[in-house]
C-alpha cells in the first residue's frame, strides 16, 4: 500500500514539474511574440509619426504644400491650421495635420 501511494505522489510532482515547464514556454512565447510585434509595428511607427511631427515644426510661410490633396501656398501659419493660397487672391484655411507633404 507505501508503494502505491509513493507511486502516485511520483506522478503528480512529475506531473506539477511538466505543468510549470508548459507555463514558462507559454510565457516565453508570448514575450517573443510581443517583441516581434514592436519590432515591426510599434517601433517603425513611432520613427514614422516623429518624422512627420518635425515637418509640421518645419513649415514657414511661403513654402508650398499638399493639404488634404490641394496644393498652395502657406500664407499664415496659426496654432492648429495653415492658410493656403491655392490661386491668386483664393486663400483657405486647413488643419495642419492635413499637410501631407511640403514640396
Amino acid at each position: 500500500m507505501e508503494q502505491a501511494a509513493v507511486v502516485v505522489d511520483n506522478a503528480v510532482q512529475t506531473a506539477d514539474v511538466a505543468q510549470q515547464g508548459s507555463v514558462w514556454g507559454m510565457v516565453l512565447y508570448l514575450v517573443v511574440v510581443f517583441g516581434i510585434i514592436y519590432l515591426f509595428m510599434v517601433r517603425p511607427n513611432k520613427k514614422r509619426m516623429a518624422e512627420y511631427q518635425k515637418m509640421l515644426d518645419s513649415l514657414q510661410v511661403g513654402n508650398r504644400v499638399m493639404a488634404a490633396g490641394i496644393y498652395g501656398t502657406i500664407k499664415k501659419i496659426n496654432e492648429k491650421s495653415i492658410e493656403l493660397e491655392v490661386a491668386k487672391g483664393v486663400v483657405i484655411e486647413v488643419n495642419k495635420n492635413a499637410v501631407a507633404s511640403v514640396e
